[in-house]
């Protein structure tokens, strides 16, 4: 298959599987190796990372209204040195402090992230133990409280389970969510602040990334076409799935998500034991 078209579906997946909680860092590891596309630059972990630049814009896109007030609001604090009782300046700390736990581990760790645990047998036992977490969190999570019932130590706590999901197979989205389940917040208000947090993060790792790109620090040549394709259809499929997760949660609980998790790691195993 022509390079080009396998980005594009491996764009496509990292779209759909960023923002619901099934591991995109997962997906982008096991789906070349379960369809046998050996590319050094599917495997790489800056194509990844790019991908993740085109969900990230797709976050940017979908909250535009919610950026327009928020980041105005952060600098306004700053100038204040007070919230003034306004809920987007406090939003925006907020997210702010679930940063800096996955900012200061993405850090230390990224490297040894990228050498030693990018495998397909850590992906099906982190796809695993995060189904079990997420599932505990739907069932135990009071559900009662939106993002105004979220506090600072709260937010700390949903920046630390972000910190774990840097293991693939985790899910960023499906371990933030399950923290602001066990928080008390609902379905919706949880996945809103997950992926509002979320931005951060990827915008940084995307600038770290890019700048190894640029300067040739890859490892691995990078085709310029596959690269902006498969971006563009993580990019437009990222959209839907934030459309469709928020729209979802309002009336339905995450099982399926649970479900989908252990199929998926039951096949890892299944293809790792033929192997």
């Amino acid at each position: 298959m022509d390079l080009a078209l396998q980005a594009i579906v491996i764009g496509i997946v990292q779209g759909l599987t960023e923002f619901l909680p099934i591991s995109s860092s997962g997906h982008l590891i096991v789906l070349p190796y379960l369809l046998g596309w050996y590319d050094p630059f599917l495997e790489s972990l800056p194509f990844s990372v790019m991908l993740h630049v085109g969900t990230l814009f797709a976050l940017l896109v979908y909250f535009w209204r919610d950026w327009l007030r928020i980041v105005p609001a952060f600098f306004a604090t700053i100038r204040d040195r007070s919230f003034r009782g306004d809920q987007d300046r406090r939003l925006a700390w907020l997210i702010v402090s679930a940063t800096i736990p996955a900012a200061i581990v993405g850090y230390l760790l990224n490297d040894i992230i990228e050498r030693e645990i990018r495998q397909v047998a850590v992906v099906a036992l982190a796809l695993v133990v995060g189904a079990g977490i997420l599932w505990l969190a739907d069932r135990w999570g009071a559900k009662t409280k939106g993002l105004d019932g979220l506090g600072f130590p709260g937010a700390i706590g949903i920046g630390v389970a972000q910190a774990i999901a840097l293991i693939p197979g985790v899910s960023r989205s499906g371990i933030s969510i399950s923290a602001g389940l066990f928080l008390g917040l609902t379905r919706e208000s949880a996945a809103r602040f997950s992926f509002l947090m979320s931005a951060p993060i990827i915008d940084g790792t995307g600038i770290y990334e890019a700048r190894k790109l640029i300067a040739g620090e890859a490892g691995v040549t990078v085709p310029l076409v596959p690269l902006v394709l498969g971006m563009l259809a993580a990019f437009l499929t990222g959209l839907a799935a934030i459309a469709f997760l928020l729209r979802y949660l309002r009336d339905h609980g995450l099982t399926i998500f649970v479900a989908y998790r252990l199929v998926l790691a039951a096949v890892l195993v299944v293809a790792l034991l033929a192997r």
